[in-house]
């Protein structure tokens, strides 16, 4: 049995006559008139009664024609989302990023993505950067947004576009002597317990942060690091050290911390959107196309 066959039965069934239908086909009747009778033949029931002025199904043939409609129904649907898949227009997306990247680099990617692709299911991890590396790696995650580019470990399976930057703030405790000033600088950091994003999770983050201050002729003396920005601003309003990290900080307040820029102004982290090389899927080259389109802008 053969799609045709359902179809031709369809037909058959629509126009009540074997003439009509295949006209309607676009083949001539004997065929058409083959083909049925070789279908009643394979499923060992008669479909269609003939009667004097045309057709009419019988009881078996009625029950045929309706999962015979489903069938070519469904066959329409499945065509129909291969190639919106295809085109990247259905399917889903698992997004990694980072707490402060959410506020600075993605809401008018996610905007202008959901916009384009609204029956795409995004998927969104908030992971610090060595995860999501780990996550992209294994295919768990399909995009991340990290602190700078993949590291050099990955960078032979890894590929990046730069989605923009934030320069770096001091976190002050409430009562330090700083928290009156302007702005820091980075000098006055000499001597001070300095609390910095965690080399393990965030290492782009660190090594920033620490080639700002040697640049000054600071030698850091880290106190405690942190695996993420809250808790970063935690440690400082505790009172445990100034932090350092990007100007995104300023969208967590936080009792008992004065966020203020470094004298001189650090050149800052880079973001980055890093996915596996190879083949990409549709629905991730709509994405990284946005992506571009939108920072292009």
């Amino acid at each position: 049995m053969e799609l045709r066959h359902l179809r031709y039965a369809l037909a058959l069934s629509e126009h009540a006559h074997f003439g009509r239908a295949a006209a309607a086909l676009g083949i001539r009747q004997p065929p058409l008139s083959q083909q049925i009778k070789a279908l009643e033949t394979e499923l060992g029931v008669r479909l269609f009664d003939r009667t004097g002025h045309g057709v009419r199904p019988t009881a078996a043939g009625e029950a045929f024609l309706a999962r015979a409609r489903q069938v070519l129904d469904h066959l329409d649907l499945a065509v129909r989302d291969a190639a919106d898949a295809g085109r990247g227009e259905t399917g889903s997306l698992a997004i990694g990023f980072l707490g402060t990247a959410l506020a600075a680099v993605l809401p008018e990617v996610l905007t202008a993505f959901r916009t384009r692709r609204p029956q795409v299911r995004l998927e969104l991890r908030e992971l610090p950067s060595a995860r999501q590396i780990e996550a992209l790696l294994d295919g768990s995650l399909d995009a991340g947004v990290i602190c700078g580019p993949p590291p050099a470990s990955a960078r032979r399976r890894l590929s990046s576009l730069p989605l923009g930057r934030e320069t770096l703030v001091a976190a002050v405790p409430s009562g330090h002597p700083l928290t009156g000033a302007a702005a820091v600088p980075v000098r006055a950091l000499d001597g001070e317990p300095l609390i910095l994003s965690s080399r393990q999770a965030e290492p782009a983050a660190a090594d920033v942060a620490l080639a700002v201050c040697r640049a000054a002729g600071v030698e850091p003396r880290i106190a405690h690091e942190a695996h993420n920005l809250h808790t970063l601003l935690g440690l400082v309003a505790c009172g445990l050290g100034i932090g350092i990290g990007p100007a995104g900080m300023r969208r967590f307040r936080h009792v008992g911390v004065t966020l203020l820029p470094l004298e001189p102004a650090a050149a800052g982290l880079e973001f980055h959107l890093a996915h596996r090389f190879g083949p990409v899927p549709s629905v991730l080259g709509a994405f990284l196309r946005t992506v571009r389109q939108v920072h292009r802008g």
